[in-house]
């Protein structure tokens, strides 16, 4: 008997879970970890100093600047450069050694220059960090990809907060080593992607100007872009949602229990976001991006109209940190799995730059907007202009080609 010649066995996909996205998602986790106990523990470390509230405003608008820029310029540079890597383990010492230098200060324009310092290493290795993920995946699986990395940092958002309460205690508020411990995760995170990240050398893109670097951009990213930016100018920081819980559930239960409640109720919105992330990116994996985020930006436009409409009690609080967490997990995963399909892999660092900035530039306008609104007129109208810009988002979002 005879066998007919079966051929050469087909080659095998190459797997979407491999040590280049792991260690870029263990590194988000670590860095996230060592910067959210220094952003628990600052404000009551700039106390200790005599600081002002108007230092503490400072220290984060002028870090948050610098890193909006940082981002920009870091994807413009890299894109033209063979490796990647070595900016994105130099942007994790930079962040390490910044965020656990404050700890060595001893008055707040020594915590300004080191935050400042640790939040441009942060903004530099943003861009890299999500082109060496895009690269380790296939288009067909940037979803998930992304969808851990974001489930990972999240991880480190919930981490960070616990730890420092412990080492609180442990400690007896000694916020110094306290801040001077989180060397040792910013470090981890650097370490992970040193040895645990590979990337293959690639080719440079020619040197050309920042301008023609960005017309280089596909006209559907450029309307992506706006709808991002549209979106993100109304996407308050979701600590303003702590402080309407704490005013709302105060009258009812007491200032302490509010606080307590108020505090898990946004654990509750952390876990979520964790969990959710990698079922949005499976889900965008299977489904197209655009219809994904279009419907996350429209639940977030629900939120917002229950925030205008809705009593809020502590039943409705709990809907309104649900799908404030959910809603995150798919815009963050979806936008970042989104781009990397619109922008060729050799203008990855650029692409990615410019979310980031958008991201960024619309935290720093939403935050302000919402709360001077807040201030001068009241929470309903503060929260019914951030639902009509998710929507306009979520309609540019679905109109996208």
């Amino acid at each position: 008997m005879t066998f007919a010649s079966q051929g050469p066995a087909p080659s095998k996909a190459p797997r979407w879970l491999n040590r280049t996205v792991v260690g870029i998602g263990l590194a988000s986790l670590f860095s996230d970890w060592s910067h959210e106990i220094a952003t628990t523990v600052m404000p009551a470390f700039l106390a200790t100093m005599g600081a002002a509230a108007a230092w503490l405003g400072l220290i984060e608008g002028v870090s948050d600047g610098l890193s909006s820029f940082a981002k920009m310029g870091s994807g413009y540079f890299t894109d033209q450069m063979r490796r990647r890597k070595p900016i994105a383990v130099i942007g994790y010492l930079v962040t390490a050694i910044g965020t656990a230098g404050i700890g060595l200060a001893t008055n707040a324009w020594h915590v300004l220059i080191c935050r400042a310092g640790a939040w441009l290493g942060r903004g530099v290795r943003t861009p890299v960090r999500k082109a060496l993920l895009a690269a380790a995946a296939t288009p067909e699986t940037y979803g998930r990809a992304f969808g851990l990395e974001r489930m990972m940092d999240t991880l480190g958002a919930i981490a960070g907060p616990a730890t420092a309460t412990a080492l609180l205690v442990a400690l007896r508020h000694n916020y110094a080593h306290i801040l001077l411990l989180t060397l040792v995760p910013g470090l981890l995170a650097a370490g992970v992607i040193a040895f645990l990240v590979k990337e293959s050398e690639r080719a440079s893109v020619p040197h050309v100007s920042f301008g023609e670097r960005l017309n280089t951009l596909p006209a559907s990213f450029r309307r992506f872009l706006l709808a991002v930016g549209l979106f993100g100018a109304g996407d308050f920081a979701h600590t303003m949602l702590i402080l309407l819980a704490t005013q709302r559930l105060t009258p009812l239960y007491g200032a302490a229990r509010a606080a307590t409640y108020a505090v898990s109720l946004y654990m509750l919105h952390n876990v979520l976001y964790a969990g959710f992330a990698f079922i949005a990116g499976w889900m965008a994996d299977r489904f197209d991006k655009r219809r994904l985020l279009a419907g996350g930006y429209a639940l977030a436009a629900v939120t917002g109209a229950l925030l205008v409409f809705a009593p809020m009690n502590l039943p409705m609080l709990v809907v309104v940190f649900t799908l404030a967490g959910v809603y995150v997990a798919i815009e963050e995963t979806l936008e970042d799995a989104l781009a990397a399909e619109l922008v060729h892999r050799d203008h990855h660092g650029m692409g990615f730059g410019a979310l980031a900035t958008v991201n960024g530039v619309g935290d720093f306008l939403s935050s302000i907007v919402v709360g001077l609104l807040w201030t001068a007129v009241g929470p309903s109208l503060a929260f019914a202009y951030s639902t009509a810009l998710f929507i306009t988002g979520a309609a540019l979002v679905w109109r996208l080609k």
